[in-house]
């Protein structure tokens, strides 16, 4: 039977009768299902198949329309998902209260898609027909098939699966011949012919092995095969809707491609947008390039080279701020040394002589905005190293180095970075702030890098941070 929402695509609804209405029970579906649906897990929904419908179920390569169910004495359930069970439309409906009342075998009913679902449809419609007509036409004009499709959520961009990665000169070519087509407004329309599953010649296969398109479902049973026809261009099978003309499809653009490496072969997705996406696309587009000349202060024309300018004058931006990074970390490295030395020549004049030297321990803090402060800690760190070494000093250490936010929050981060003269006195110190400060990290040998979240109090933290070096002895 040729049902009305294929013999009439833009029909929105129809008056027909509940051959049965039965609570859906769940079935167990294998976690990595892809096909598993969340409609169909739900328990709250109701199987309802008519004797007629508008509303088409998933199949093709297309999703299933959503729409409505209104009753006679002015109930409307809302169909959520239709899907082809052997030769019948099961509407999913989405139950009020987990029960369905007024859907009764018999009862006269109006299967509708309501705006929403007219917008899908339509949706839909643009871009099963558009696919065909691409495929049509890359196969006739490059030899190139397509080995699968797929209609992908609003508004993203459709794609067709090609055998080989396809130039921007063919792109442009198959793009035009296209939108000639479309202003031409060549007509489509389906032919309907007994279908008999023995005598049914199933899908293609590629020369890489890959089949082309899919064949019917072993377990349909509608008794016909429907082949849609684009007058002139396509005759090509498919139980999907599409729009009676090309003029509908308003305009085309293809806007990138995917190249894909797989085991046997290479292919390429050819990313597409019609109809309503396009226009959503434009809208988009449209909308960036305004906000966007708003915000640099120059007509859209200019743009490219306004954006060229800001990135140079960032990329300079951020060389000078590495230098002066650089100069704060030696300077900062330098007064620690200073500091390091001025303890270690007090304790040889007042401590001449003992057998277990003290060991300098100092925490540096520091506000930044920074988001490479980690990075700026280790200049410190390793500037200080390079002052031990070529300065001959000769007393152990240990330095916690932090950085937070000038605006702190519960989720602000502060960073902490350890060095020191031994392993032992870097775990130790690094084990305390874990410990103490509810800090995370780790490191190795003479280096400790971790961090702390939530809002820096420079007096209460800080005193935490002397509490774990006080603790701190050398062997």
């Amino acid at each position: 039977m040729l049902t009305p929402h294929l013999g009439d695509p833009l029909l929105r609804e129809i008056s027909t009768s509940v051959v049965s209405c039965n609570a859906h029970v769940p079935q167990n579906v294998p976690k990595n299902n892809r096909k598993k649906s969340s409609v169909t897990q739900n328990s709250t929904n109701y199987e309802v198949v008519l004797h007629d419908t508008v509303l088409f179920p998933e199949g093709g390569g297309q999703p299933s329309d959503i729409g409505q169910i209104r009753s006679m004495d002015g109930q409307v359930f809302e169909v959520v998902e239709v899907q082809r069970h052997g030769g019948h439309a099961v509407h999913f409906v989405k139950a009020e209260d987990g029960k369905v009342t007024g859907l009764n075998p018999g009862a006269i009913v109006v299967a509708a898609l309501g705006d929403d679902g007219y917008k899908r449809r339509l949706d839909h419609m643009c871009m099963h027909t558009s696919q065909h007509l691409l495929s049509a036409l890359f196969e006739a004009k490059l030899n190139l098939p397509t080995l699968s499709w797929a209609l992908t959520a609003f508004p993203t961009p459709s794609y067709i699966e090609l055998p080989r990665s396809v130039t921007q000169e063919e792109i442009i070519a198959i793009q035009d011949e296209v939108n000639k087509l479309v202003y031409e407004g060549r007509q489509v329309h389906v032919e309907v012919e007994e279908f008999n599953h023995e005598k049914d010649a199933g899908v293609a296969v590629h020369e890489s092995g890959r089949s082309v398109g899919k064949a019917l479902p072993e377990d349909y049973s509608g008794g016909v095969k429907r082949t849609v026809v684009i007058d002139g261009i396509d005759r090509n099978p498919c139980c999907g809707t599409h729009l009676p003309s090309l003029h509908n499809l308003q305009l085309f653009l293809l806007p990138q491609t995917e190249n894909l490496s797989r085991s046997s072969a290479n292919t390429c997705r050819l990313l597409f947008l019609c109809g309503p996406r396009l226009l959503a696309h434009l809208t988009s587009c449209h909308n960036l390039v305004t906000a966007t000349s708003g915000i640099l202060s120059c007509g859209p024309p200019l743009l490219p080279d306004r954006v060229t300018q800001v990135m140079d004058e960032r990329k300079r931006a951020e060389k000078r701020v590495e230098e002066l990074e650089r100069e704060v970390a030696v300077k900062a490295a330098k007064e620690l040394f200073d500091q390091a030395a001025a303890s270690n020549l007090a304790k040889e004049v007042s401590d001449t002589g003992i057998d277990k030297p003290d060991v300098f321990k100092y925490h540096y803090h520091r506000t930044d905005e920074t988001s490479g402060a980690l990075s700026f800690l280790q200049s410190i760190s390793f500037h200080f190293s390079d002052l031990v070494q070529s300065r001959g000093f000769k007393g152990e250490f240990v330095i916690v180095l932090s950085s937070a936010s000038s605006q702190p929050s519960s989720g602000s981060t502060t960073i902490l970075f350890v060095s020191g003269s031994q392993d032992k006195l870097v775990k130790a110190t690094g084990d305390g702030l874990i410990s103490k400060l509810g800090a995370k990290g780790g490191g190795k040998g003479t280096r400790w890098s971790g961090k702390w979240t939530g809002a820096w109090h420079g007096a209460r933290h800080g005193q935490v941070i002397q509490d774990v070096m006080s603790g701190i002895e050398y062997d």
